[in-house]
């Protein structure tokens, strides 16, 4: 029933205990497809070693991530794909509840589970915007998304219709920082989006951050990143006003990295300036308002509250264990 997708580069310390997530699933009715996008580090030896006649290794040259699951969907065999990054894993019964959510809701191109974010050990419960009652269902994808700005969906706890996938000519190959997001929003304006409130999965926070997309060394193009290349939107975003708030929300956000580095001012002026500041948190105001200098000042005093948080919590569980 089920293709499983693992894109690979580069996280040997991490993807065995992926894949294993996955061969270990109580629903047996699936391939696993890793493809190993070009690794320098062992990683795809340590999977050679697996003996498991639904385990599939697929090498590449390194061509991104996004190449890297559009030819492992090229491959698969079964008419859902599940997609699972190398860093992160499932609980056993993963497969099985989704199995059960696409029975539930047939009408969804696109489902996903609820999640731990994984930091210094320890399983923080994502907080989607759904209800505190809300089991399982259709959800507003758009409108879930920007009541908390966790995401509903990503690809380590989501399934697609392969169908759909095809239709929609899958991930774009020239963007390697929010390729996600593009895909499920395409996919969200034309169809259902199902939803399990289980915490089945796990994203690994705790991995090196130079095997991260958000790792704080990224410097990504416009032409990488998503957020430069929303304007197929524009047209939708006039007539869906949760599709808008959410756009900006992210756009608030995921800009002020660029801002604050002087990259690409032209384009963040010309964005900024069609955003609805009143809608949305007074910091945001004042991160695209204030000095930079001060603004840098803020981000600094944050980052290093952070940083001592962080040592607090590991010597805390350092003490416990």
């Amino acid at each position: 029933m089920f293709s499983v997708v693992i894109p690979l580069y580069n996280k040997a310390n991490y993807v065995e205990k992926s894949v294993r997530s996955v061969l270990s699933q109580t629903f047996r009715d699936f391939e696993l497809i890793v493809v190993d996008d070009g690794s320098t580090d062992g990683g795809l030896a340590r999977l050679q070693a697996l003996e498991d006649d639904r385990l599939r290794l697929l090498p590449q040259a390194n061509a991104g991530v996004s190449v890297a699951r559009n030819n492992g969907v090229k491959t698969a065999q079964y008419d859902y794909i599940a997609f699972l990054d190398a860093d992160d894993w499932w609980d056993e019964h993963f497969l099985e509840r989704m199995a059960k959510l696409i029975t539930d809701y047939p009408q969804a191109a696109l489902y996903a589970i609820n999640y731990y974010s994984v930091k210094n050990g320890l399983n923080r419960p994502a907080v989607i915007g759904v209800p505190d009652n809300f089991q399982s269902g259709y959800i507003d994808y758009f409108d879930v998304y920007a009541k908390t700005f966790w995401a509903p969906v990503n690809c380590s706890y989501a399934v697609i219709k392969k169908t759909i996938f095809v239709e929609e000519k899958g991930f774009q190959p020239s963007l390697r920082m929010g390729e996600d997001l593009d895909l499920w929003l395409r996919v969200a304006l034309k169809h259902k989006v199902g939803y399990l409130n289980q915490f089945l999965a796990y994203s690994n926070q705790d991995a090196e951050t130079s095997q991260r997309a958000l790792g704080a060394e990224k410097h990504w193009t416009k032409e990488e990143h998503v957020i430069f290349n929303l304007d197929y939107l524009n047209e939708y975003e006039n007539q869906l006003p949760k599709l808008k708030y959410l756009l900006d929300g992210l756009r608030l956000r995921s800009l002020i990295p660029f801002y604050l580095q002087n990259a690409y001012s032209k384009e963040i002026r010309e964005i900024v300036k069609t955003i609805d500041f009143s809608r949305h948190p007074s910091v945001y105001r004042f991160v695209y308002t204030w000095p930079k200098v001060v603004v840098w000042g803020y981000f600094s005093g944050k980052k290093y509250g952070s940083f001592v948080k962080q040592i607090l919590i590991r010597a805390a569980n350092k003490g416990r264990n």
